[in-house]
């Protein structure tokens, strides 16, 4: 079921949508050898050091890159998100031709400055990822936020910090 906005678009753009909202997953290769990249980036975000994060995130999306067999993207970290009427950002891709892509990402809360938590940010860094992975791994020539794409960010997210906990429903 295509997203309102779909019915908004030229028709050379509904196929690239349509053609997003078919791809499901993204497998990698070897996603066992990317859990320390991960932990780091666990471990820096907890101490709230900001250019330890931002090279934890960068050795993760190098890792992710190079597995996914993609050139790789520029990681920045920054400190709180920017915030407007329609919420915060929480991330950024940012593939303007001729220059090497580049994310960012933030890492305090736009309301309380409060590091962001460790399953969302991860969850960010791979959302954009997963943008980039539209252009330079599926060949799209548009990146579109499909019911496809987010299986795919969550296909990708589970294989790198395994699905999110169950919480307990009361009997």
């Amino acid at each position: 079921m295509p997203f309102a906005y779909y019915d908004r678009l030229s028709a050379a753009r509904k196929k690239i949508y349509r053609r997003s909202d078919e791809i499901h997953a993204v497998r990698l290769p070897a996603p066992e050898a990317l859990a320390p990249l991960v932990t780091r980036v666990e471990h820096w975000l907890a101490r709230e050091n900001r250019d330890e994060l931002e090279l934890a995130c960068q050795r993760l999306a190098n890792g992710l890159c190079d597995q996914m067999q993609v050139r790789r993207v520029r990681m920045k970290v920054l400190a709180v998100r920017p915030r407007a009427d329609w919420g915060e950002l929480h991330g950024l891709y940012d593939g303007t031709d001729g220059r090497t892509p580049e994310i960012s990402l933030w890492m305090r809360t736009a309301h309380h400055k409060r590091p962001v938590a460790f399953r969302t940010f991860l969850r960010t860094l791979v959302h954009e990822i997963c943008h980039h992975l539209d252009y330079e791994h599926f060949k799209l020539a548009e990146t579109f936020h499909t019911e496809g794409f987010y299986k795919r960010e969550s296909s990708l997210t589970n294989q790198l910090a395994g699905p999110p906990a169950r919480r307990a429903t009361a009997p």
